[in-house]
């Protein structure tokens, strides 16, 4: 039997009635105060999909037989009709009173969490697949197993890469995605971070090692479709994990560099990805990505060339745009962030919540052949502003939609 399983139900009741429950797995006690209920919520104020990943009767440390997943999967059907159900259904009723009578938008779930290698995994797997198929055809359904490297063998929309891992291996996965199949399910990197002494409670040297990985899924966006740092929070006065991207007690708050260069991606879901070729004897410590995207606050179009120096050198770098008209950038708009510091471990904190943050500046010069000096470890984002958004694509392949 799973001895630490919470009734789904519980979510639902008054905070005051909630009795919490000690985690066996992570060791800590959580008050279940952020319950089925205020996810939704958060997600929806939040303007993002909800991905519900619920317990499929298995845990680090027991399993339910597939014969006995019936009760299990009764109450993910149920909370699926409450996210989902009309307010006159059984559960969806319950979520109106609550305050809620419009469904909630969910269109993804996981079907348990790094439980692939666990011997029920694949039976309840598929009671669960099929029910919820059976019930909403529409929703897409996350496996744990990872179909990076090997066909799975039973049927998914998407499969889970989980990666932590020290910064020199992080860094070199920015090309784990490029020869993944381009058939079958898509990936969805639902966990990632630098941890251990390369990590501390959040370094440089961590953050500009995701931001190699980042780009290689930005560049693999056609089969890699999510992506999500993790874990996202922590309280200060509580901590059993590092790092996290956002710290807070209760009334101040900061961003970790990790954070940070998760901002400079906000703009690739949506943007067009664009081929971009680095020639260097310096490849090993380089990695770099372009696309296009529309700033909506100002409506302009930019080309933004994204560039990562893990190396303690400085990197002189000529920039050379083709396939684009002629004069196609205008100065005046365009700006060079970078980030860096002058230790690799630095780390912001309450007394320095800004001490590694991106840097901005306008750009002294612009146009399709420039020169760029990269310095030591540091990540660097040039923002071209453009007079049009007219890109002559000779190829298919020169440019796709990028979705991470």
């Amino acid at each position: 039997m799973v001895t630490q399983c919470v009734s789904l139900e519980r979510n639902y009741w008054p905070w005051e009635e909630r009795s919490g429950h000690f985690g066996d797995v992570w060791n800590y006690w959580t008050d279940d105060g952020l319950g089925h209920y205020e996810f939704l919520l958060l997600a929806e104020d939040l303007g993002a999909y909800p991905i519900w990943v619920f317990n499929n009767g298995i845990s680090h440390n027991d399993e339910v037989d597939t014969a006995n997943i019936s009760p299990f999967l009764e109450e993910i059907l149920d909370g699926i009709e409450f996210a989902r159900g009309e307010p006159n259904s059984t559960w969806g009723s319950v979520r109106a009173k609550m305050g809620h009578p419009e469904p909630f938008d969910l269109r993804y779930v996981a079907i348990g969490n790094e439980d692939c290698d666990k011997r029920n995994y694949r039976g309840n797997y598929l009671k669960f697949y099929y029910a919820i198929k059976r019930a909403y055809p529409d929703i897409k359904i996350i496996t744990n197993c990872d179909g990076s490297a090997r066909q799975l063998d039973h049927p998914a929309d998407f499969y889970d890469y989980h990666i932590y891992t020290n910064s020199n291996i992080m860094f070199s996965l920015a090309h784990k995605f490029d020869y993944a199949s381009r058939k079958g399910p898509k990936a969805f990197v639902s966990e990632y971070a630098v941890t251990g002494k390369d990590a501390g409670k959040g370094s440089l040297l961590a953050a500009l090692a995701e931001a190699g990985f980042l780009i290689g899924l930005e560049r693999n966006s056609d089969v890699v479709e999510m992506a999500s740092y993790a874990p996202l929070f922590v309280n200060a006065h509580d901590r059993n994990w590092n790092p996290d991207a956002i710290v807070f007690d209760s009334f101040q708050l900061y961003g970790t560099p990790s954070y940070w260069i998760q901002q400079f991606f906000c703009e690739s879901s949506g943007a067009f990805l664009l081929k971009s070729t680095l020639e260097t004897n310096s490849s090993t410590s380089l990695v770099a990505s372009a696309i296009t995207w529309q700033n909506l606050e100002d409506e302009k179009n930019y080309l933004r060339i994204k560039v990562v120096n893990f190396g303690k050198n400085f990197v002189n770098l000529n920039i050379s745009v083709q396939e684009l008209e002629t004069n196609s950038f205008q100065l005046f708009g365009s700006t060079k962030t970078v980030m860096t510091s002058s230790n690799l471990m630095d780390e912001n904190s309450f007394r320095e919540p800004r001490k590694v943050v991106p840097i901005h500046n306008s750009l002294d010069e612009e146009g399709e052949d420039m020169d760029v000096v990269l310095l030591p470890y540091s990540f660097t984002a040039l923002d071209l502003s453009m007079e049009s958004n007219n890109l002559r694509m000779p190829g298919a392949n020169s440019v796709r939609r990028s979705i991470v």
